[in-house]
Order: C-alpha cells, then sequence, then structure tokens
C-alpha cells in the first residue's frame, strides 16, 4: 500500500479521506504491514472519550526495540542507525552501527537485570545528549523497564520531583556533562535530589566529563565496569500493546508536574509513520533533530521513530553557539544532513547573528527544514527558508505536544504547499475541531476557536501516571467528548491551521479574544525588535490590558526608546488592529524560558499586575537570574 508514504498532495487528501472514513482500518493495514508482531490484536481500537479510556491494538504483542533494531540486522546491520556528534568539534563524531547499537542495548539491558530491575519498575534516566541515553531507554523497553527521563539541565529539586512522583528504583546519570564551554556536575546534582528521595536502590554513572564525583558506597556503581562483564545478547521482553513504555513529565500551567504516560503498540506505529512522511526520509539520508531526548520531540524523532524506519539519526551533544554561532550549519555540512529539525528559539536566536556564520558553510545537501515546539513566526520563517533552505527545502512547521506522542498538524514536504506561520492540515487520522466558549463546534473556514481532537488516534498519552482524574480533568472536561489541547487555532480560507498560543495566553481585551502569538508577530518585525512576550494585565475599564516585554538587538540607545514604543504600537495597529495596543512595554535584556524555550508568561503575568508574592518554582527555567532584572527594570 501506498499510504504509508505520501508522495503529493492528491495522494495525501485520498489517504486523509481513508483515514477518518474509516480509521481502524487505516491503521490496521500500517500497523500490519510495516511492524513485527509477537502476537496479533484482537481488536484495532476501544475507546471512551467519557472515562477517558484508549486501547490500541488490543491482544496484540512486541517489543519495539525489536522493531527498532533486531529487524534491522540483516538488511541495515551496518549502517550508522546513531551518528553522535559531541561537544567539542574537535572530538570525533561516533557512528554506532544497528549492529552495534544491539550489542549495547542487550549488554545496557542485563546490566539492568543485573541490578534487580524488572518489567514495570520505573528508571529515572538524567543523562546529557550521549549515545548512552539513547541506550539507556532502549535497553529499558528491551526489558520492559518504563523510562522517566529527566532533561539533564533542571534542578535537584525538579529532578527530586519527578523521581519521587513515579517511585523510581535506580538513576542512570553521568559524572557530568559538556555545555559549551562549560561543564556541569549533574552526578552533584543527583546526590541532592536524592536526599529527598526514598525509593532509589541503585544509581549507574557513565563517565563523560573525567571530573572528581562523590560515590556512594552501596549504592552508586560505574556503568562501564558493568558493560564489560555483561553478556551481549538479552532476550526482548514480549510486551502487551498496551503495557507502558515510558513516562514523560510536563509542566503544568500550574501545580506539580505531569507524568504523560505513554503505551507500546499505538506510540510506536504513530511514531514510525510520521517520521517517515513528515521527513520524506529515503534509505540513506542523514536525519537530524536538535532537540533534546529529555523532551517528547527527542523520544518519538531522534530515537523510536527515526529507528523503527532503520534511518540515521543525529545526536548532538552541544549547543547552537559553541565555539560559534555556525556550529549548526557546519554540522550539515559535514555529515550532509538531509532533514533538519529545530525549534523558532533556536532559528530566532541564529538570525539575530547575521549570515555570515550560514555563508562559510555548504548547506546544499538539506531537503527538508522542520520547526517545532511553538508557532514559528513569520521573521523567522522566510529567514529559515531564504538563507538556510534557499528556497529549495519545504519547512514542516509542526504542531504537536507531550500529550499527542507525535506530530499532529503539519504539511506534508512537496506534497502540502506551506504558508508562514500555518502548521496547515492534519496529518492522516487526525480528526481537529475549533470550539466556542459554549462547546459549541465552529464549522466552515475562516474561523477561529479553541483547538480539540475528537477521535482517538494511536500515540495519544493513555493517562497522568498515578492520577487519572487530573488526566480528565485536564483534557476531556472542557468540552465533551473530545481532547481539549489547550490551544487556541485559527483555520483560514482553504482550511489550514495556525495555531495562535495557548488558551490561557488568549488575552480578553474590552470583550475581544487576542492571541499573543499574533501581536508578537507583528512586534517582533520592528527591526530593532529581536523578541517579545504578551501578557495581559488588570485593567479597570477594559478588564484587561496589555503589557509587552521587548528585547532589542541593541540595547544601548535609550533615547531611541520613546519612538520604538510609538512604533512598535503602529506596527500592531496596522497588523492586529488598534484593540491590541499594548498599554505598557518594558525593555528588558532577557525573558524568563523553560528549558524547552518556552517563555513562563505565568511569572510575566504576575510582574506586570504587580503581585510579587508568589512567583511559584523559578528552578526550573534556564535563566532564572532574568526575574529579577525584569522585577528591577519594572520598578
Amino acid at each position: 500500500m501506498s499510504n504509508y508514504h505520501i508522495k503529493n498532495l492528491e495522494e495525501y487528501f485520498q489517504v486523509y479521506r481513508r483515514s477518518v472514513r474509516n480509521p481502524e482500518n487505516f491503521w490496521e493495514e500500517i500497523a500490519e504491514e510495516h511492524f513485527l508482531w509477537r502476537k496479533r490484536w484482537n481488536k484495532v481500537l476501544n475507546w471512551d472519550f467519557t472515562k477517558p479510556e484508549v486501547k490500541w491494538f488490543e491482544g496484540a504483542e512486541l517489543n519495539i526495540t525489536e522493531n527498532c533494531i533486531d529487524r534491522h540486522l540483516v538488511t541495515r546491520g551496518n549502517k550508522t542507525a546513531i551518528l553522535f556528534e559531541p561537544n567539542n568539534p574537535d572530538e570525533e563524531a561516533q557512528h554506532i552501527t544497528y549492529k552495534e547499537l544491539y550489542d549495547r542495548v542487550n549488554k545496557f539491558a542485563n546490566v539492568l537485570k543485573a541490578k534487580g530491575i524488572k518489567k514495570g519498575d520505573r528508571v529515572c534516566i538524567y543523562l546529557p545528549m550521549i549515545p548512552e541515553l539513547a541506550i539507556s531507554l532502549l535497553a529499558c523497553a528491551r526489558i520492559g523497564a518504563i523510562h522517566s527521563v529527566v532533561f539533564a539541565g533542571f534542578s535537584s529539586n525538579a529532578l527530586a520531583t519527578r523521581i519521587n512522583d513515579s517511585e523510581c528504583k535506580m538513576v542512570i546519570t553521568s559524572d557530568g556533562s559538556y555545555r559549551g564551554n562549560k561543564t556541569i556536575d549533574l552526578k552533584g546534582i543527583v546526590d541532592e535530589a536524592l536526599e529527598d528521595c526514598t525509593t532509589i536502590e541503585s544509581v549507574l554513572v557513565v563517565k563523560r566529563i573525567d571530573s572528581e564525583i562523590t560515590m556512594k558506597n552501596g549504592r552508586d556503581e560505574w556503568i562501564q565496569p558493568l558493560l564489560d562483564k555483561a553478556p551481549d545478547h538479552c532476550e526482548a521482553e514480549i510486551m502487551k500493546a498496551e503495557d507502558p513504555l515510558f513516562i514523560l513529565y510536563t509542566s503544568g500551567s500550574t501545580g506539580k508536574p505531569k507524568g504523560m504516560l505513554h503505551t507500546t503498540a499505538g506510540y510506536m506505529v504513530y511514531t514510525a509513520y510520521t517520521f517517515k512522511n513528515v521527513f520524506q526520509y529515503r534509505e540513506n539520508d542523514v536525519y537530524w533533530c536538535t532537540a533534546d531526548i529529555g523532551w517528547i520531540t527527542g523520544h518519538s524523532y531522534i530515537v523510536y521513530g527515526p529507528l523503527a524506519n532503520g534511518a540515521t539519526t543525529v545526536m548532538f551533544e552541544g549547543v547552537p553557539s559553541y565555539p560559534d554561532y555556525g556550529r549548526f550549519w557546519e554540522i550539515v555540512e559535514k555529515h550532509k544532513v538531509n532533514q533538519f529539525y529545530t525549534a523558532p528559539t533556536a532559528i530566532r536566536a541564529l538570525a539575530k547573528e547575521g549570515l555570515g556564520h550560514v555563508e562559510s558553510h555548504d548547506l546544499s545537501s538539506l531537503k527538508i527544514l522542520g520547526t517545532v515546539g511553538e508557532p514559528i513566526n513569520e521573521e523567522a520563517w522566510h529567514w529559515y527558508d531564504d538563507n538556510i533552505g534557499k528556497r529549495q527545502s519545504p519547512i514542516v512547521d509542526t504542531w504537536w505536544q507531550t500529550e499527542t506522542g507525535g506530530i499532529m498538524i503539519t504539511p506534508i514536504p512537496f506534497s502540502t504547499p506551506t504558508k508562514p506561520t500555518y502548521a496547515t492540515l492534519p496529518f492522516p487520522g487526525i480528526q481537529p475541531a475549533l470550539m466556542d466558549a459554549e462547546g459549541n463546534e465552529i464549522k466552515g473556514n475562516q474561523v477561529e476557536g479553541r483547538l480539540c481532537i475528537k477521535f482517538p488516534w494511536p500515540s495519544m498519552a493513555r493517562t497522568i501516571w498515578g492520577n487519572h482524574q487530573r488526566y480528565k480533568e485536564t483534557y476531556f472536561s472542557t468540552f465533551e467528548n473530545k481532547y481539549f489541547t489547550g490551544d487556541g487555532a485559527l483555520r483560514d480560507e482553504v482550511g489550514y491551521y495556525r495555531i495562535t498560543g495557548r488558551v490561557d495566553d488568549v488575552i480578553i481585551v474590552s470583550g475581544h479574544n487576542l492571541g499573543t502569538a499574533p501581536i508578537e508577530d507583528a512586534i517582533n518585525e520592528h527591526p530593532a525588535v529581536a523578541e517579545s512576550a504578551i501578557v495581559g494585565f488588570p485593567h479597570d475599564i477594559k478588564g484587561n490590558a496589555l503589557y509587552g516585554y521587548v528585547i532589542l538587538k541593541d540595547t544601548g540607545e535609550s533615547r531611541r526608546h520613546e519612538n520604538v514604543r510609538k512604533e512598535i504600537n503602529q506596527i500592531i495597529t496596522e497588523q492586529v488592529g488598534p484593540i491590541a495596543k499594548l498599554d505598557k512595554i518594558q525593555f528588558t535584556k532577557g525573558l524568563p524560558k523553560t528549558r524547552s524555550g518556552k517563555i513562563m508568561r505565568r511569572i510575566l503575568r504576575k510582574i506586570a499586575s504587580n503581585d510579587l508574592s508568589n512567583l511559584g518554582d523559578t528552578s526550573t527555567l534556564l535563566n532564572p537570574e532574568v526575574v529579577q532584572g525584569i522585577i528591577d527594570e519594572a520598578l
């Protein structure tokens, strides 16, 4: 069947129609023809959004690592599976073949078993972007243990919270990590976290930076000597389709992080199918997603999706700015990367540095560009299109979430005509709906509403670990019988979707619903502006007024600030309307961001409202020191 690889717009519409007319048949066909099953399913789908309960491929048995590794050994044993590019460009890249990956995953799995880890146990992984991170995920999956990766930039407090919530038995970490020209003491962070954890029995430590660390007797062990002794074959645990594969925490806008639980079969089928189509992967392509495996993007589109397709996937340890801002483009040239997937935050940061770093590299290998994490603004989209893709490589602006497991709305390259700032059309099998505040579906085009999905898809999270009630309240209680994404979206005259931002980032000013994204896009078009964030603050007459935090490219021009303020409001008036003009504009040196690049608007709202009593936990921010600076500037 050709529906595993969509090649043009007409085919997309045919496949899409089939996928929504008879979803069970559609997914059954894909599952049957492209994966290795130990036992077939008795029922493709069982679901009830009122409970909410979703089960795909019930009765089937499999192991995801046999699909990601074992089945490729005969035809692709010597092909590079993981291409590791270290932080330091002078250190040699590692090409790990499928055969080597098989050996390393099996040995690692045997070490886990020897340490008493068994099916259903939770293992916390707190590692930098080194091969052992991908290998440890796969080793857990091999033996049926549930992995919970915590991004290795989170604080000890954030780490302890996540370990305790899922009652992990083991932590896998390293002595430290490299980040540009800095080193980070990961083991020290783990030691601090474990002072508040009672369930951890053992800590395995990878040697990466050769630093002096404290090893706690009876708990901590270097992993290498254990791997050296371990046998290189480990029988894959037979898993049921709905057995848990991993827990991944996503920060709630309120309260403690939510441990999203993803299961095995549906997640595998969906991530593999989306990877193949969204990136149009061909046999000898080199694919690079710059995300960290600590996020869902890394789980789905560095590890599971690419490996299930027998792809070569690049893992980069470093940062885009080290040793200079040409690092991404140097890697693209060096490894002849064909598909490049990154975040708008990174694109804006690189665009700010000018074209010198881009023009000195040969980017002709690139076929497809992708963006993920937030809607990309028009200016960044054009910079990316013009300078990186040379207008030859379509940009897939992908919308999805930790909760969805895989890409949901996206162009299919060379099939869907792209449109800046639009995620365009739903992926096959995805049935979006726009809802009004009263809970009615808004039909037709040129409309705006809250984005819901009205039918289950295979990779959706099944619950929040240990708190099904919260899962129900967060995602299924706002609109009856629908999954509510928490995002607002508009549908244009041809049915393309544009994500307008979190609904909690929709500010009602004088009765008008204003999404922050379009206003920020307008501000960011001002030549002096590097980045901006909009929040609402209470206003006696309008209910809410708009407060803008603006980072200028050249911070030294304070005498021009008044003019820039006027010009910003002029652009907003022209592009969004006078209703969206900002009442207050604060020029600032930085914005508080989570480590995945999302702006923490909750904190900005508090400062704008002059409510500094409880700013909540700022320890998980990339740059917690920025917060005090903004408060000082505001006073």
